[in-house]
């Protein structure tokens, strides 16, 4: 794994804002030449720091309006059950493990209200969720999508 400095970390920064700033500007913003800002990027491109580059479209993100986060407690062992279920539901757009008290984070998508109720339902039905809870997502300020 790369260790990046306070430079990498800017560049990043940056790319993250705006990912479509070009070379030049980048350098400009960052007082840097833009040599060095090509060969940072290289650099972290080579080593797997960044792992791609994407484009977020309008109509991906209308086309589930209504988001939520569902946290998801499992019982006994049976997460990669869950894991499978959950992975095969259309309406799932990201499903992560952690630590605490939730076992699953559940990034949801619908396109209503009634939708997004009927899939929580569903979710709650699987065989070894022992307990959940849901948060709307009402704006986002920040997205870093990453193509993999």
């Amino acid at each position: 794994m790369l260790i990046l400095d306070k430079q990498d970390q800017d560049f990043v920064s940056a790319l993250q804002k705006d990912g479509r700033a070009s070379i030049s500007a980048l350098a400009l913003d960052l007082g840097l030449s833009r040599a060095t800002v090509k060969a940072r990027l290289d650099r972290l491109i080579a080593s797997g720091e960044i792992v791609g580059f994407t484009a977020v479209l309008k109509g991906d993100a209308a086309h589930a309006p209504i988001r939520g986060l569902m946290m998801i407690a499992i019982e006994g062992r049976g997460t990669e059950r869950v894991i499978r279920q959950l992975s095969a539901m259309i309406a799932v757009e990201a499903l992560h493990t952690t630590n605490g008290k939730w076992d699953l984070i559940v990034e949801l998508g619908a396109d209503s209200l009634e939708r997004l109720d009927g899939i929580l339902k569903q979710i709650r039905l699987l065989d070894g969720v022992a307990t959940s809870e849901t948060n709307l997502l009402l704006a986002t300020r920040k997205m870093a999508r990453v193509s993999r």
